[in-house]
């Protein structure tokens, strides 16, 4: 069965993988950005390699996610993966159902903020086109950025759909199995509070018990400071190239201070707020 961590890109999947990671796979609770591939991420090539010649044929994607699920779990044991795709239907292809998943732990971050990280991670948009990225219904994550001539997405990558980020939210919100929602300004601004909720989801669900030296050990080593110490110390594979000099980017970026009031564009703010105002004051944005 497979225990979901699913965010809208740029939303903090990533720190809450480390924690996680830290402290169900570390023996001393503390962060090593080298073993957060113990989360696979999902949708991924190899999932579907047995099961159709033509992966980049969306219909041949769409009809496989369940039997690609299943031979994930033909082990009967829980395990964690990590995706960026909404939880949806295309006719009568489910990206997942109840009989594939355990639960789902969400983390959502407030839309205004994630246009900035955008623009870092995909160095070729800019405020209006990062906008528009959040905007748009029908939006993916891999051909249409570009990414299919990149030597990773033709090796590793499959389309990965997220629609916008309102859509992406309710769409896993609703699926509502072993629910657990975490907000990215959380993790910022009561860090240890927010990994407790996680702690306790874990204990309770998988009937997972750890010391309070490690967990104490892992809140302190996925501080994002420390991440990003971490990461530029020693590198970090997720991170991505920038296209115009090939070079590396800090995945790991600006945190506290990426803040929409001092960044974002009054006209922008005022569309994504007009846009996203139900879930946004549902979520505490507004």
């Amino acid at each position: 069965m497979i225990l979901w961590l699913a965010s809208y890109p740029k939303s903090g999947n990533t720190w809450v993988r480390s924690f996680i990671v830290s402290l169900l796979y570390s023996k001393e609770g503390k962060a090593n950005l080298k073993d957060i591939s113990k989360i696979k991420q999902y949708p991924l090539r190899l999932h579907f390699k047995t099961l159709t010649n033509n992966i980049d044929d969306l219909q041949q994607l769409y009809k496989n996610w369940i039997p690609s699920q299943k031979i994930i779990n033909l082990d009967n044991k829980i395990k964690f993966l990590k995706t960026h795709h909404i939880m949806c239907n295309f006719g009568k292809y489910s990206f997942t159902n109840y009989e594939n998943t355990f639960g789902v732990i969400y983390i959502v971050r407030d839309p205004r903020n994630i246009v900035t990280s955008l623009m870092n991670h995909y160095s070729f948009l800019n405020y209006t086109e990062a906008k528009n990225f959040l905007l748009n219904e029908n939006q993916t994550i891999g051909r249409n950025l570009n990414e299919k001539n990149n030597k990773d997405f033709k090796e590793k990558e499959v389309i990965t759909l997220i629609s916008s980020w309102k859509n992406h939210y309710n769409s896993w919100k609703n699926f509502n199995k072993n629910f657990l929602l975490i907000k990215y300004e959380n993790l910022l601004n009561d860090t240890e509070n927010e990994f407790k909720k996680i702690k306790y989801y874990l204990s309770e669900k998988l009937n997972t018990n750890c010391c309070d030296e490690k967990f104490k050990n892992a809140i302190e080593t996925n501080s994002f400071n420390n991440l990003k110490k971490q990461e530029k110390l020693y590198g970090f594979e997720e991170s991505v190239k920038n296209l115009s000099t090939l070079e590396k980017k800090n995945f790991f970026l600006l945190g506290h201070k990426n803040n929409w009031k001092d960044l974002l564009d009054e006209n922008i703010r005022l569309e994504i707020e007009n846009k996203f105002k139900k879930e946004m004051s549902e979520l505490g944005y507004l």
